[in-house]
């Protein structure tokens, strides 16, 4: 599987970006996919996940309420929609996938093996 990640840019904090990932491969509707990110100094960290189905998702507790993870099969796509932003939102954004069979989530970076290049947001306060 490989990933392309877009859709970042500069935001106004209260605002709302939606990022994308696109997979290319057959197995895309049998992967787990995930959402994380990097800031400057720190270490990654997860932020969303969703099933292979789409019927399950989990976040980090930093922006639940805030952000929604979906999937399209049919468009070997994943989104991350972000809304009411804030500074420290700010980071490199990364999706990952990984095979999955069943409904559990993952939020170990360590437990997925693909990865795209990251797509920079940053929200000014």
């Amino acid at each position: 599987v490989q990933l392309q990640a877009s859709g970042g840019g500069l935001v106004q904090a209260g605002g709302s970006l939606r990022l994308s990932c696109v997979a290319s491969g057959r197995t895309f509707s049998t992967s787990c996919m995930g959402w994380f990110r990097q800031a400057p100094g720190k270490e990654r960290e997860f932020v969303a996940a969703i099933s292979w189905s789409g019927r399950n998702t989990h976040y980090s507790d930093s922006v639940k309420g805030r952000f929604t993870i979906s999937r399209d099969n049919a468009k070997n796509t994943v989104y991350l929609q972000m809304n009411s932003l804030k500074p420290e939102d700010t980071a490199v954004y990364y999706c990952a996938a990984r095979y999955c069979t069943t409904a559990v989530l993952y939020t170990s970076d360590r437990r997925y093996g693909y990865w795209g290049h990251g797509t920079q947001v940053t929200v000014s306060s």
